[in-house]
């Protein structure tokens, strides 16, 4: 049984250096057979550029700024391609076009990468908040490239956060049919009824809303609460809160522990670590040799991306976050 992790201290804020596993595979949410890459994204790990796509979108793609900024700029003059002004935001961009905002060249954009960041409670998964409060972005490291999250957590949830400078890989991670689930750890008041969690694999409707092939177990029942495991295929917005809720055991606290394949693992509250390009690229099904040295770092000339990773249990990390907060 997996505890939960309950370690009550300030946000540590570290970029850890790659490692050999995508976090280890999780039991009951690893993944599954994945939905194919798309040509476009398959494009873009294998040469960082992809085939003609809309100019905004490739400026936001080239991390200069959001597309929906692209845009204004594009219609406010400020961008030429091939040395002619264009301010249409769906001009079709070519790979091999000169792209210039503000006459300075824009930047190819670089292959696809990704990060594994502990989100802490009480931010807002989102780069600018109406309300004013603290988003998760403002507290990533300042020199980390542009990032888009693939999928998002609430206010109050805490655990694993997928980055990506790529809103391509972002959109293929998300589909359902990419075959990933998300686990979670959720701490819930109440005694829990094992009978009503095991109906919940058929499915639950509320206001409306269907969520389909929800697993939860229980891990351990106390007095007054209880910690589940819960595994997500789809992940819909607040989903467990409102299934507990409905169920009379309203959540207390949520930790997403697995995303697909890649695990929180031993990443500390608050850190981020980027996820080796090798790793990235097997776990999405390109089997083919790892490039021999690339950017993040340590992949070996002429050897394979190591498939089906295992990390297993973090030693001590779940132990040392026992100390439940109440």
């Amino acid at each position: 049984m997996v505890s939960p992790m309950m370690r009550e201290k300030t946000p540590t804020r570290k970029i850890s250096a790659p490692q050999n596993r995508p976090g280890g595979k999780s039991r009951g949410g690893g993944a599954s057979r994945a939905r194919p890459l798309s040509d476009n994204l398959k494009a873009l790990f294998d040469h960082g550029e992809a085939r003609p796509e809309r100019l905004a979108k490739r400026m936001a793609a080239a991390g200069l700024c959001s597309r929906r900024d692209a845009e204004k700029w594009i219609t406010d003059g400020r961008v030429m391609v091939n040395g002619e002004l264009h301010t249409s935001p769906a001009y079709n961009a070519a790979p091999e076009d000169i792209i210039t905002v503000d006459g300075k060249p824009l930047t190819r954009p670089e292959p696809p990468r990704l990060w594994r960041y502990y989100k802490p409670r009480g931010l807002v998964v989102s780069h600018r908040d109406e309300k004013g409060r603290k988003t998760m972005f403002e507290d990533l490291p300042a020199d980390l490239p542009r990032v888009i999250s693939v999928g998002r957590l609430d206010l109050d949830s805490e655990g694993l956060i997928l980055l990506t400078n790529s809103g391509e890989l972002a959109r293929h991670m998300e589909l359902p049919a990419t075959g990933w689930s998300r686990k979670y750890r959720v701490r819930v008041h109440g005694r829990v009824e094992a009978e009503k969690l095991t109906a919940l694999e058929e499915g639950i409707t509320i206001d409306g809303i269907h969520y389909r092939g929800v697993k939860a177990t229980i891990d351990r029942q106390a007095n007054s609460n209880a910690w589940l495991t819960v595994v997500l295929k789809e992940g819909k917005n607040r989903e467990i809160r409102r299934i507990m809720d409905t169920l009379g055991y309203p959540v207390s606290r949520l930790i997403r522990v697995s995303f697909g394949p890649f695990t929180l693992n031993t990443l500390e509250e608050g850190s981020i670590e980027e996820v080796r390009r090798a790793i990235l690229r097997d776990q999405l099904g390109l089997h083919r040799e790892a490039e021999a040295q690339d950017k993040t770092g340590t992949a070996k000339p002429g050897k394979p991306a190591r498939r089906n990773p295992t990390g297993g249990r973090p030693k001590n990390a779940h132990h040392q976050r026992q100390k439940t907060r109440h």
